[in-house]
């Protein structure tokens, strides 16, 4: 058709007429007069329309699709996220239980000597302090803490209290080579003086050149005057090598400590000594022989 005067007219006409009838239809509701038409065309048109809905819909669900799997994916890695968390708590949890087995065992070996201790935490260790074998501990003056008090843990003998701070204290480890304390062999009550040696085992010195000593025999401190540095009957080690005897005035053995100074960390200075010598109450429970296999 072409753009003429009597075309634009038409048009106009054509607009009105329609409007017309959508005014009429919506005012009449259910009972509009065009309701036959407008059903008519629907199901002219309504093939046609469901076709594009059809084509349409797989568009619209791999949108959907698409999304979803963005929300699984964040999901997923919200999963990863709370699982990397748990594994992070099972990590600290266990390092808690670690703890809580370390001061359950000290509190056992202080029932047994009937010692008071006062517990505390190893925070620093090494050189620091002008010592090659010492660590600080969390506990001072502040918390009863006095210079030349033992400290222990639930293996056994781990030094003394050498320097005290208001928070903090300083402990000369048993395997310091200018740490010696008294010792005494369990049953047979032979004394001696136990030396630290760094890494290796303690060398102790029986006062008795003849005694009679076997690999496997157990030491405890013998105990200072008064107490101080050491308490008695606090588990030191066990007997690896002893040398021959010649005719020395005195033996000497060496001992492999209970205490492990690598794996130091929660400790306790014993703060009240024990009203009479534990004697061997406190060394841990010999293992039971197994029985050779015929």
């Amino acid at each position: 058709m072409r753009d003429t005067k009597e075309s634009r007219l038409l048009l106009v006409l054509l607009i009105a007429v329609a409007f017309a009838l959508i005014t009429v239809d919506i005012r009449g509701g259910e009972d509009s007069p065009v309701d036959g038409a407008r059903q008519a065309a629907a199901t002219v048109f309504g093939p046609i329309e469901n076709g594009v809905s059809a084509a349409v819909d797989p568009v619209g669900n791999a949108i959907a699709a698409v999304r979803a799997s963005g929300e699984r994916h964040d999901r997923l890695a919200r999963l990863e996220q709370e699982n990397a968390a748990l594994k992070a708590k099972l990590g600290s949890d266990d390092r808690s239980r670690s703890r809580l087995g370390q001061l359950e065992k000290m509190l056992k070996t202080a029932g047994k000597g009937q010692y008071g201790i006062k517990g505390a935490q190893v925070i620093a260790i090494g050189a620091a302090q002008g010592f090659s074998w010492t660590i600080t501990i969390d506990a001072g003056a502040n918390d009863g803490i006095e210079r030349d008090m033992t400290v222990l843990n639930g293996d056994g003998l781990v030094g003394r209290v050498t320097t005290v701070g208001p928070n903090t204290a300083t402990v000369l480890l048993a395997t310091d080579p200018d740490f010696t304390v008294g010792t005494r062999m369990e049953s047979t009550d032979e004394l001696g003086f136990a030396s630290g040696q760094g890494d290796r085992p303690l060398r102790v010195e029986l006062l008795n050149g003849k005694a009679d000593v076997k690999k496997g025999d157990r030491l405890v401190t013998f105990g200072s005057q008064a107490d101080k540095p050491f308490v008695p009957g606090v588990p030191v080690g066990t007997v690896t090598r002893v040398d021959p005897s010649g005719g020395d005035l005195t033996r000497t053995l060496y001992v492999t400590p209970y205490v492990s100074f690598t794996k130091l960390d929660i400790v306790g200075v014993v703060v009240q000594a024990p009203e009479k010598d534990p004697r061997d109450t406190v060394l841990p429970d010999k293992p039971k022989p197994t029985p050779d296999r015929p």
